[in-house]
């Protein structure tokens, strides 16, 4: 996987805009404020169709690599310190906010709801639970068999998105059998794929009449929304973040570092931006009277964006980094190791 940064990052660019842009309108839209319903419905089942399949996309790309180099336990803790630690602290801080700010704001969250995160994620961060889980599951599964397997791994992870069914209840199991298959996607993408025949202009081109004609298909022909999962939704994901993959090849191809700079901050934004859209959202409301839709939802993707790079800043600033990742898979062994030596 060559240029990491030249086009990945310009990849997450826009699936995070995607996603702050999601969740302003979402809050809008439950806010009351004046939003046509088949407008929001038609642009949110659009949206939802493909960013989150996109992220996990994304995530799968660079898995293998990492697992080689690290085998299963070191890359379970790396992702402890990356992904599970920002998971808990980011819930709590959040969810603890929502709870004391709720009478301003949409939701009706109690603090028994944000300390339920260890088996019941809540807002966006199920997508940290459900990346986690399937790290660990694919690292398990890898240390078990061999590359030469992937195909047959991603096969069973599409029967799994066909047939959720097939695994117990349980929100772990729905989020693997959802999502474990486009992060499967991006470990065969890896392996696979010649990424040179995406910087075609004429592929471009192709994949955007693809993408805008599977869309309407889906939504409009079909009638379907993005939770009615089957093979046409996994086609529709898949057709998407192929347009998305040949957009950030030619992105990267230009000076627009500023759009890199928001994938490469994708992990702060994912975590910040719906305490600073919806605080946008009350202060314009709240306080200004202002309900136009447009105007909120601007300033809301602005706010969005923007306030979690300003903190991100601050953060690297301060030396503040247990906010987003911290060594606790260290600390664990090295007490662990302290208590063996004590026993011993």
């Amino acid at each position: 996987m060559e240029n990491r940064e030249s086009w990945v990052d310009y990849a997450k660019a826009i699936g995070i805009i995607l996603v702050v842009y999601g969740h302003v309108a979402r809050g809008l839209y439950k806010g009351g404020i004046d939003f046509s319903a088949s407008l929001y419905q038609l642009s949110d089942s659009v949206v939802y169709s493909f960013h989150m399949p996109l992220f996990f996309f994304l995530s799968g790309l660079f898995f293998y690599k990492s697992f080689s180099k690290k085998g299963a336990s070191k890359l379970i803790f790396s992702k402890i310190d990356t992904v599970f630690y920002p998971y808990v602290i980011w819930s709590v801080l959040q969810g603890g906010v929502e709870a004391l700010l709720s009478n301003y704001t949409n939701g009706n969250v109690s603090l028994n709801e944000v300390f339920s995160l260890l088996w019941s994620p809540r807002a966006q961060f199920w997508f940290l639970y459900a990346l986690f889980s399937i790290f660990v599951l694919l690292s398990v599964i890898y240390s078990l068999v061999s590359s030469r397997f992937t195909l047959i791994i991603f096969i069973c992870s599409i029967v799994l998105y066909l047939y959720p069914s097939l695994l117990p209840q349980g929100f772990i199991f729905g989020f693997v059998s959802s999502n474990s298959v486009f992060f499967i996607l991006g470990i065969v993408f890896t392996m696979y794929a010649k990424i040179e025949y995406l910087l075609s202009l004429t592929v471009l081109v192709g994949l955007l009449v693809a993408f805008v004609a599977s869309q309407w298909f889906f939504h409009d022909y079909l009638s379907y929304q993005y939770t009615d999962k089957g093979v046409e939704s996994f086609l529709l994901a898949c057709i998407s973040i192929a347009f998305v993959v040949s957009v950030s090849l030619f992105l990267s191809r230009t000076n627009y570092r500023f759009i890199a700079y928001i994938g490469s901050s994708s992990m702060a934004i994912y975590l910040m931006h719906i305490l600073a859209g919806s605080g946008s959202r009350v202060v314009l409301y709240k306080f200004f009277g202002v309900d136009s839709v447009l105007v909120h939802l601007i300033l809301g993707c602005l706010v969005g964006i923007i306030s979690p790079i300003i903190a991100l800043f601050l953060i690297n600033k301060f030396n503040a980094k247990y906010l987003l990742s911290a060594p606790v898979s260290y600390w664990c062994i090295k007490s662990y190791n302290k208590l063996l030596y004590r026993t011993s």
